[in-house]
């Protein structure tokens, strides 16, 4: 790292720009044990600017070549279309470069047509975010094109990317075909039809895709009759660990078509429907399904459902009857006196963790109440502690590490 650190600033001398604070800071440091290096843009702990364009082109050379660098986190930044050449650059000379981080830059469609070239012939990179760079509908085009040649990449995340229609069909109908994509994320496209074209082409996907483990699908507005689409797929799929599908229109309907598929599918290990509207009903419908012996959930988000006593402690009792399911998230529906005291005997009896789920009990003149709990399935999907790492790794987001058990488990790497 010394050596990353004087060849910076040498360059620097040598292009006549000052040095950034904040990348002398992180080469003077130790390199972490995976070999990343995190430059991101929101670190208060971190002096100097966010990285700009002018930043990247020196950066780049710094690091090309450097074998020990396999991953790169420059999120939160300010990193252009100009920029994006040198990210670009960066990934044909850096060989052993796995994972790279973009998120929240200014990376519009010509950036993204520049990264998804260099990524034709390259076969190191496993992870690419591109999340919160609107690259548009013509950038996800691009993106999707290079999939079709790209044989190394795992995960892809373009959500809140402004995608459109044709690009979200784009992904779903590579996917087809591409067998190295484990994860991908088209979260919150600008979809201005009713049809749920996106979903029913996602749905198609799934009867044939046998390797995919991870769908996120928030924010696509889809309603019972796009989830039943997606459910009639699922039936035929046993690969899907993780699905993603908060922020949507899905009532009790649609958790009912879900449940049917908890009950037949037996490898969907985590469900997130947080910012729906199930109600009672739908969390009575999951909860049967939860105790189906068929069932393998172990992870239930359905935080602001509008779920009331009765949903509620049908989940509660669905945990006491299946050990199976162990991440419960409940927090903004109605929580009255006998759902708290249901959940507090949960916690305290040791069946479900305190960093498992988003309520905390306490206790106010004999009346048990549950606060809300700073937990989730994505916790660190957009925030990170702005002073220092989270020292309490439980606390992390769940996620599905690829490997040959497919094991569920807690990872505490901070994302951003």
């Amino acid at each position: 790292m010394e050596d990353l650190k004087n060849r910076y600033l040498s360059l620097c001398v040598e292009s006549l720009k000052a040095p950034n604070a904040c990348i002398v800071e992180v080469l003077a440091e130790n390199m972490s044990s995976d070999g990343s290096l995190k430059l991101t843009g929101n670190d208060r702990l971190k002096h100097g600017d966010r990285l700009a364009d002018d930043d990247m082109l020196v950066l780049t050379k710094t690091l090309n070549g450097n074998a020990a660098i396999k991953g790169l986190d420059l999120a939160y930044n300010c990193i252009t279309d100009k920029g994006a050449v040198y990210v670009a650059d960066l990934i044909q000379a850096c060989e052993s470069l796995q994972s790279l981080d973009l998120m929240c830059n200014n990376i519009e469609a010509d950036g993204a047509d520049v990264i998804a070239k260099s990524l034709h012939k390259n076969e190191s990179l496993r992870k690419l975010r591109m999340t919160g760079n609107k690259i548009g509908n013509k950038g996800a085009m691009q993106l999707a094109t290079m999939l079709q040649i790209n044989a190394t990449l795992e995960e892809v995340d373009v959500s809140d990317c402004d995608l459109a229609t044709e690009s979200v069909i784009a992904f779903a109908i590579v996917l087809h075909n591409n067998r190295r994509i484990h994860a991908i994320n088209v979260s919150r496209p600008l979809l201005f039809s009713l049809q749920e074209e996106t979903t029913v082409h996602m749905a198609q996907m799934l009867k044939v895709n046998k390797t995919l483990r991870e769908l996120h699908m928030g924010k696509h507005g889809m309603t019972d009759t796009g989830v039943e689409r997606l459910c009639e797929a699922l039936k035929f799929n046993f690969s899907l660990r993780y699905l993603d599908l908060c922020c949507n229109r899905i009532t009790r309907d649609g958790a009912k078509s879900l449940s049917e598929v908890l009950k037949q599918n037996g490898t969907l290990e985590i469900l997130d429907l947080s910012f729906n509207r199930i109600e009672d009903d739908g969390a009575v419908y999951i909860s049967e399904a939860v105790m189906h012996p068929h069932s393998k959930l172990k992870a239930l988000s359905v935080t602001s459902n509008n779920i009331g006593k009765t949903g509620l402690m049908s989940l509660s009792e669905a945990m006491r009857l299946n050990s199976c399911l162990t991440h419960v998230y409940i927090w903004g529906n109605r929580l009255e006196e006998p759902v708290c005291v249901d959940f507090s005997q949960l916690i305290s009896s040791g069946r479900l963790l305190e960093e498992h789920t988003d309520v905390s009990p306490y206790e106010v003149d004999s009346h048990v109440c549950l606060a809300e709990a700073s937990h989730g399935l994505r916790r660190h999907y957009y925030w990170t502690s702005r002073y220092g790492k989270d020292r309490d790794s439980s606390n992390s987001a769940l996620a599905l590490i690829t490997s040959e058990s497919l094991a569920l488990q807690i990872y505490p790497v901070l994302h951003s």
